[in-house]
């Protein structure tokens, strides 16, 4: 399947892709492992937000969030994901670039997954106190709402075909919206360009059996914000609530509609709620703000 979509040949994709440049980082002994990052603002804020794709998305998913907010002063980065086969491993690789990148505390936004490995990486660095704050966008806290957990130790030597059959499943298309049409084959065409191994960590890193240790999230006092949506999506109510019990002291952002990826299909919505919970740290040393 190969096709462009909508999103793909729009005026704001062109603009991104001729105005922020792809770098690919390297951090790990590995040479393999390869960060692909778009870093836009203010170099000299060392506080930026860092948004995390989901499964299927690519650094480029959250280029609406990249023209919107940097526009407004604001430094922000967006990563794709080397290949890594347990959360241990992607905290450390993480941590690598953010060191890398010379950030001193990073907010983070993560997607599905993204949101996942975004509260691993603040239970991983607990100690260091390196998570200013994060915002999730339809996430979950428990790997085990997967049906892959079963297979996830030999999605390794599963085909790409199966793999991408096995993410496409989830990507609902019946009675959507437009803006949600044009959101779901954007994604289609970011799940097209990722290889079987790229595939298989990510899914292995959403399947294997993993929970999140929210008191050592809750110990820091991470300001957090929950982005969800009323309309269909991936994530049962079930998953959703239990991220909201997670996080009892967390600022609910609810969304009529928005699908899997609203971020892409509402993106002005989105952008909002990033922009109010970034704006408490405006004038501090966290601020990802041009100062």
């Amino acid at each position: 399947m190969s096709f462009e979509c909508d999103l793909v040949g729009s005026d704001e994709y062109k603009n991104f892709r001729a105005s922020v440049p792809l770098r690919k980082i390297s951090v790990d002994n590995d040479p393999s492992k390869v960060w692909s990052i778009f870093d836009s603002g203010p170099r000299t804020c060392r506080c930026p937000l860092v948004c995390l794709p989901s499964v299927s998305g690519t650094a480029d998913v959250f280029f609406f969030q990249v023209l919107a907010l940097s526009a407004k002063g604001l430094r922000v980065i967006t990563v794709s994901y080397p290949v890594y086969w347990n959360h241990d491993e992607w905290c450390e690789g993480f941590l690598k670039l953010i060191n890398f990148l010379r950030l001193e505390k990073v907010h983070l936004f993560g997607a599905s997954l993204g949101g996942f490995l975004a509260q691993k990486f603040a239970e991983y660095s607990f100690r260091l106190r390196v998570v200013a704050s994060m915002i999730f966008c339809n996430s979950f806290t428990d790997t085990s709402i997967f049906r892959f957990s079963d297979v996830a130790s030999i999605l390794w030597v599963i085909p790409s075909v199966i793999l991408k059959k096995m993410i496409l499943q989830n990507f609902m298309r019946q009675k959507m919206d437009p803006a949600i049409c044009r959101a779901v084959d954007f994604m289609v065409t970011k799940l097209e360009s990722l290889c079987q191994s790229e595939l298989a960590s990510r899914l292995t890193l959403n399947s294997i059996s993993n929970k999140i240790d929210t008191t050592k999230v809750s110990y820091q006092g991470i300001p957090i914000t929950i982005i969800d949506v009323f309309d269909l999506s991936a994530l049962s109510n079930r998953v959703k609530d239990a991220l909201y019990k997670a996080y009892p002291l967390a600022k609910l952002a609810h969304m009529k509609s928005g699908g899997n990826f609203p971020y892409l299909s509402h993106p002005e919505d989105v952008n909002l709620f990033i922009e109010v919970h970034l704006r408490k740290f405006s004038g501090t040393p966290e601020s990802p703000f041009l100062n």
